[in-house]
């Protein structure tokens, strides 16, 4: 072997191939979840930034007077977008990582979604019958718990419709890291 073989690097993946990748994940992830899909929630990544999107639908109005999207429909709306958050962080570095091969990926396959703990929801303003957004900040995860903001629009990211805070028990990874840590403690 030559000296200038030792040196080579194998050549980077095409862009497009590493986002097919990522949108492969991002969609085992969430296809896992009935709710999502009874709703009509969809996640748009861009990076490692998700943008959940409740579809407007009349059966999310709660009160036809108004009319406004119901309360029910908009907390589960910033819980779902909390927990994928939450799951597209941890699957994310695994995909990275390669420790996670997306194209064996069945939502069967791949790591549990985080519990709720508790979640509090502000209602700021009514949610209009029209299409909402959402996007959660992970404030910290560590093993065990962690603590996730949420906050919601319509057609102006400044003017907040709702927002959530919630609590979260994090799954056990089953990685060698994780048994690693069992056994020294």
């Amino acid at each position: 072997m030559s000296a200038s073989d030792k040196n080579t690097r194998p050549a980077p993946e095409p862009v497009q191939v590493v986002k097919q990748r990522r949108d492969r994940a991002l969609q085992a992830l969430v296809s896992g979840i009935p709710y999502v899909q009874f709703l009509g929630i969809e996640f748009d990544r861009r990076g490692d930034e998700l943008t959940a999107t409740l579809r407007y639908d009349p059966k999310l109005i709660g009160n036809p007077l108004l009319p406004a999207i119901h309360g029910g429909a908009t907390a589960a709306f910033l819980e779902t977008a909390a927990i994928i958050e939450l799951g597209w962080a941890r699957v994310w570095s695994d995909v990275e990582s390669g420790a996670l091969d997306v194209e064996a990926m069945t939502p069967e396959s791949l790591p549990r979604l985080p519990k709720t703990i508790d979640f509090t929801v502000d209602y700021l303003r009514s949610g209009l019958p029209r299409d909402a957004y959402a996007r959660a900040r992970i404030n910290r995860s560590g093993r065990r718990f962690a603590s996730v903001h949420v906050e919601a629009w319509q057609d102006n990211r400044s003017k907040l419709f709702a927002q959530g805070t919630g609590h979260f028990v994090m799954p056990e990874r089953n990685d060698g890291a994780d048994a690693a840590a069992r056994d020294r403690g």
